[in-house]
């Protein structure tokens, strides 16, 4: 509910073959906000054009004070005039970041994404979802950025699977993600990539929350 507080516009997306008490709850808490409200109303090409009428009403007696727009996604009809009325309802502000500024995350960030990335593709079904990247060192010497990262696993099975016969896995994946990391920086890097065991690091609240996993 806070965060729909917080909106300057709220774009509530339905379709023609959505019942009305799918969501009556969050329903209920839209209709007491005092923020434009756009409803699409999505797939009108699956309808005829009494029944959206029809259906255009009866969202008109639910959620008086939305503006409605059928729109049909998928072949982009009515989607250009959404995006102008979005334009036109927000407010003017200043801005929150650098003209320059490409994101608010830190470098690191960037730099763990695009290994995990990078070890999802090449080793695909072999290690699903069961390896996190932590940056150890990210030191940027102007010319030249020196990069130390772990593979955190949980099994030794799958360490050895990370690594590969002579270590030829890793370096093929540190290859991959190098690249891309100077892409990234647009500046040389020097990437150094070991793999740990963690057993069961899934299951651990701690290490979890080291990573930065939200633990409720």
């Amino acid at each position: 509910l806070s965060a729909l507080q917080d909106a300057d516009v709220l774009l509530y997306m339905t379709d023609v073959v959505e019942t009305f008490d799918k969501n009556d709850d969050y329903i209920a808490k839209v209709e007491n906000l005092d923020i434009p409200v756009l409803l699409l109303i999505n797939k009108i090409d699956l309808t005829t054009q009494a029944e959206l009428e029809e259906l255009v009403a009866a969202w008109r007696r639910k959620l008086p004070k939305a503006e409605i727009y059928p729109i049909a996604a998928l072949s982009n009809f009515n989607v250009d005039v959404i995006k102008k009325r979005i334009v036109e309802l927000l407010p003017v502000s200043p801005p929150y970041f650098e003209k320059d500024a490409l994101t608010d995350k830190p470098a690191r960030f960037f730099v763990t994404e695009i290994i995990r990335e990078k070890a999802l593709l090449y080793y695909q079904k072999e290690i699903p979802y069961s390896i996190e990247v932590a940056v150890e060192e990210f030191i940027d010497e102007g010319s030249l950025i020196r990069i130390r990262a772990l593979i955190m696993v949980e099994r030794d099975s799958q360490k050895g699977i990370i690594i590969g016969h002579q270590g030829k896995a890793l370096k093929k994946v540190g290859t991959m993600a190098r690249k891309d990391i100077e892409k990234f920086f647009d500046k040389k890097v020097f990437l150094q990539m070991y793999v740990k065991v963690e057993k069961d690091w899934r299951d651990r609240d701690s290490i979890l929350r080291s990573y930065g996993y939200r633990i409720d």
